[in-house]
């Protein structure tokens, strides 16, 4: 009985799941959304991006505050950054706390960096962050589209095709 009590008293602290309940903290999974910019914009291609935190930048992320809707990715000397994305200082950090809009040096192989910054500066796209989120390893990545801006037809097309593929779903459910 005793050996029983034991094993299953390790087996709930050594799983895998590593969501601390009760306490509002995210270990994997989406952190913020910028559903504005596939409206806005045509995604031709999208890239995954380490970004490089601080700490209390990194406990504010656990807690699932985080603001990207205003912000964009941009070159400064063959370096990526993530200008005007908003995190929220974290409360229980006192006077070691971080700037909410600071930009951040994003991650990625430099090939991959001259091909993005060069697409920009060529053929006017811009690169959009998608979402931001932690990785199964518990690691914050940026999801960016390399895009290019809508015009208002075409966001008038997309609104119509969207219609039309849910009118299209649920004539085909009814019916099925």
């Amino acid at each position: 009985m005793r050996v029983a009590l034991r094993a299953a008293y390790i087996s709930a602290i050594m799983s895998k799941d590593k969501t601390a309940r009760g306490s509002g903290m995210i270990a994997t999974g989406r952190v913020a959304e910028n559903r504005r910019a596939r409206h806005e914009y045509a995604i031709a291609e999208t890239f995954e991006a380490g970004i490089v935190l601080h700490g209390t930048e990194v406990k504010s992320l656990r807690q699932g505050r985080a603001n990207i809707s205003d912000s964009y990715a941009g070159g400064k000397q063959d370096e990526l950054f993530l200008f005007n994305c908003h995190i929220p200082e974290y409360g229980n950090a006192r006077h070691f706390n971080h700037e909410t809009r600071r930009p951040r040096k994003l991650l990625m192989h430099k090939r991959e960096v001259r091909r993005l910054l060069g697409a920009v500066s060529r053929e006017g796209m811009t690169l959009v962050p998608l979402s931001l989120y932690f990785n199964s390893r518990g690691i914050a990545k940026v999801q960016i589209g390399l895009a290019k801006g809508k015009k208002t037809v075409d966001k008038r097309e997309t609104l119509k095709q969207r219609d039309w593929n849910r009118q299209k779903a649920r004539i085909l459910r009814d019916k099925g």
